[in-house]
């Protein structure tokens, strides 16, 4: 080839877009006009590539180093360890050694299991690494030559042969190729490369070989790009911000509790340090020490439960995440299709010949273990490796050239030639007529519309060649694929198609599996920014022609148009848009990029195991409300009548040893909470931290003046000495604590759903220590069974009138709910 097609060539590539990816040309203008003058044979010299490389950086995907010391220490800080560390520092300042050592150890508690999680997570880019070709094969100083693919730079020559990987962005200026691209472009049908064509660094060469001139390396190829795309911050989680914003409302209210406190014993003249003793109290009250714990230990049970259906969580808040996705984005390649070719349709051309015969005549030119996803189709379709009475004596593979395959064959019958290719290189075999011609060019443009790739099929019993049938081969969709998209429909969840694919494949893969065919183009959404993109993605019922890129912006428009969003995808090209996804979920047979980027892990094949972990993320979602209800009540019933016995009496009601007490006690028990059984909600579930906090205030206050009257009858007419009745306020708090949870955990009356075994059993258990601990006075002064009897008659009282008073709040809440959906 001369120097100068072989750079108009390259540069006609730069510019263009193949299979919906740019091929960018990181070039300088002197080294793109320095290489426009070489042939298909010249690369670069070694003082040249060490120049650009100087330039260009090295050909690999960099990973910004993260610090593990700022990692660990970042979990001290936040709403709820503050609240932890200010006890700390009160503790420590009134010399309270004990308290001190519980509350360390708390923190530290909270802090290493969060960095432990945190730290454990895979990461994205160094599974995206691994993609990459490892050396590659470079023209250098004239020779041809074994390099570290890192060493290459743009302008280099390489070449590729099959089986080989693209080590680079570049483009084709000698010999033809087929490059497998579905794990990077998401395309099921494998990609021909010519003189001229764009090919992508971590594509794999399926068939034939091309000596490719590099256009781009790192992060500025495609490969690069998605690479850096999954690297940004993943949005945080609904369950992180519930958390927090729960752990702000308390420190607000403890901060506004110890002011009042402080101001009050200012006027009454009380001593500095036992100012700070009441502080110390109220502030380990409105602790809810234990909340990021348990609710983590929600989630790691369902997780565990998931693990058994075959789906293994890595993110633990992605299993609550899942309970409230209302939008799935469905990656087609691999997900919802097979990611394997296979024999859609058979059309005969020519009398007297059967559908089988076609395949046969196809069968006997394909390559059994060749690797050939075409031929394996093809052999699949026939239903045996290759007919054993028939032998082939002569066999011509297919070149990117000559675009079809010829074998020579003997079995029964006169010896003949078959061929199988692409349609116009088999018509050329069977020239003059054009009658047939037209039909096979009919039948190929019906079978594109319907997203099929078309063969013909060509024989001769050596005479004229004649095209006997057609062949459309196309990813079908799995078996499960509609009836679980119907199932998850029918859960409140929307799927959305996502695919680098044709709209006409998209198209036909939709309807076929049941959803709308309503596709929207990749050109489409580059035009669209803001509240036009979330608004016209959210009223598309799929995505064609797209690349990481438009993923990404995909699932981040439809998360800041209020939606939670699921992502399903197994290459390289979803690594990004599942890495931004709230949850995002790596099919079976997913690459490592994928499932490195990915919440969750399917290893059953197709998409049946999302109905069971919707169902199991409701569950979880369920229970970890519930706890958050029965904590917040507690929070609240503590702390508010620490202070206004305080105010009141100017009394300690409990010590902090008890207040702490009764969070270790109470939580380890209300640990059994995730093993809870409730009611899946058929919708998808949000935190609506607006009736959370409500139920909790209605509860706690109630709790609040309950207690209050006791510490009032035990403490004046009963006249109880201030240590027994701290006693008694403690065994108080820990019976209704626990008794609260039967009122939390239910929307109806507490009876109308019965609780698990294990949890009936922790809590009883548990009251039975607390009532042991009353009795012998372990840590606090002992009291007799008249006034324990008393506290637990008290406890269930306040109980049995709280319930009411829950399914009236409940019943207010949905009256504003009503109205506020009905206004809008």
């Amino acid at each position: 080839m001369p120097g100068s097609a072989a750079g108009d060539e390259v540069g006609a590539a730069a510019s263009q877009r193949v299979g919906g990816q740019p091929v960018r040309d990181q070039r300088t203008e002197a080294d793109a006009r320095a290489d426009a003058g070489k042939g298909s044979d010249e690369g670069l010299g070694s003082a040249q590539a060490a120049a650009r490389r100087e330039c260009y950086g090295p050909n690999a995907v960099e990973e910004e180093e993260r610090s593990v010391l700022r990692e660990f220490l970042s979990h001290f800080w936040g709403p709820i360890p503050w609240m932890i560390e200010a006890a700390l520092v009160l503790t420590a300042v009134t010399g309270r050694w004990v308290d001190f050592a519980i509350i360390l150890a708390l923190l530290l508690l909270n802090g290493v299991v969060g960095f432990w999680e945190e730290h454990q997570a895979q990461n994205a880019i160094a599974a995206l690494a691994e993609r990459l070709a490892k050396v590659a094969r470079v023209r250098r100083d004239g020779e041809w030559t074994t390099v570290p693919a890192a060493e290459l730079v743009p302008g280099d020559l390489v070449r590729i042969d099959r089986g080989g990987v693209v080590p680079a962005d570049g483009v084709v200026v000698e010999g033809g190729s087929e490059a497998d691209e579905s794990a990077l472009t998401g395309e099921s049908l494998p990609a021909v490369k010519d003189v001229g064509d764009g090919m992508y660094s971590g594509s794999a060469v399926s068939r034939g070989g091309s000596a490719m001139r590099v256009l781009a390396t790192g992060a500025d190829t495609v490969f690069g790009r998605t690479a850096q795309l999954a690297g940004r911050a993943a949005p945080v989680s609904h369950f992180q911000r519930a958390v927090v914003d729960i752990g702000k409302y308390l420190s607000l209210l403890a901060l506004g509790l110890v002011v009042v406190i402080i101001l009050l014993s200012l006027l009454r003249g009380t001593g500095v340090s036992r100012t700070l003793e009441f502080a110390l109290v109220v502030v380990i009250a409105s602790i809810p020490v234990a909340l990021p714990a348990v609710l983590s230990v929600t989630m790691a049970v369902g997780a565990r439960y998931l693990a058994k259906r075959e789906a293994v969580v890595s993110h633990l808040p992605a299993v609550e995440e899942m309970a409230g996705v209302d939008v799935l984005c469905a990656d087609k390649t691999g997900t919802i299709t097979r990611n394997e070719l296979a024999v859609a349709e058979v059309f005969v051309l020519a009398e007297g010949v059967e559908e089988g015969q076609v395949l046969l005549q196809a069968a006997l030119t394909a390559e059994p273990g060749g690797g050939d996803p075409v031929d394996e189709a093809i052999l699949q379709a026939c239903g045996a490796e290759r007919p054993a009475d028939w032998e082939v004596v002569d066999f011509t593979p297919f070149d990117s050239a000559r675009k079809f395959a010829r074998a020579r064959v003997r079995g029964p019958g006169p010896e003949r030639a078959v061929a199988k290719g692409a349609v116009q290189a088999v018509l050329g075999l069977a020239q003059g007529d054009d009658a047939l011609a037209g039909r096979a060019e009919e039948v190929a443009r019906g079978f594109a519309r319907r997203g099929y790739r078309a063969m013909a099929v060509a024989c001769t019993d050596g005479g004229a060649w004649r095209v006997t049938g057609m062949i459309g081969l196309q990813d079908p969709p799995r078996a499960d694929s509609r009836t679980t998209l119907e199932a998850a429909g029918r859960l409140g969840v929307q799927v959305r198609m996502v695919t680098g694919d044709r709209v006409e494949i998209a198209r036909e893969v939709c309807a076929r599996v049941g959803l709308g065919t309503g596709i929207l183009e990749s050109s489409r959404i580059e035009q669209l920014r803001g509240e036009e993109l979330a608004r016209v993605v959210e009223g598309a019922d799929g995505f064609a022609q797209v690349v990481p890129e438009d993923k990404y912006r995909i699932v981040q428009a439809l998360q800041e148009h209020g939606h939670i969003v699921g992502m399903t995808g197994d290459g390289v090209n979803d690594a990004p848009a599942l890495h931004r996804a709230d949850a995002g979920i790596a099919v079976c047979g997913a690459t490592d990029a994928a499932r490195a980027a990915s919440d969750i892990v399917f290893l059953a094949a197709g998409l049946s195991t999302i109905v069971e972990a919707v169902h199991r993320s409701r569950e979880v979602f369920r229970r970890m409300k519930n706890y958050a209800i029965y904590r917040i009540t507690e929070t609240l019933r503590v702390v508010l009548f620490v202070t206004a016995t305080i105010v009141a009496f100017a009394f300690f009601p409990v010590t902090p040893v008890q207040v702490v007490l009764l969070a270790i006690l109470n939580d380890a028990a209300v640990l059994s909470i995730a093993y809870d059984r409730v009611r899946p909600s058929p919708r998808p579930e949000r935190w609506d931290l607006t009736e959370v906090m409500a139920i909790a205030a209605v509860l706690g206050l109630f709790g609040l003046a309950s207690t209050f009257v006791l510490v009032w009858a035990t403490h004046l007419p009963l006249g109880l000495p201030d240590t027994q009745v701290r006693t008694l306020v403690y065994l108080k708090l820990s019976v209704s604590g626990h008794l609260t949870v039967f009122l939390a955990r239910t929307r109806g009356p507490f009876w109308s759903y019965r609780p698990s075994w294990i949890l009936l059993t922790a809590v009883i258990g548990t009251q039975i220590v607390a009532t042991v601990i009353a009795l012998a006075g372990f840590l606090m002064h002992p009291v007799g069974w008249g006034p324990v009897g008393l506290v637990w008659g008290w406890a269930f009282a306040e109980f049995l009138l709280l319930d009411p008073v829950k399914l009236l709040a409940y019943r207010v809440l949905g009256r504003r709910g009503s109205a506020e959906g009905a206004a809008t």
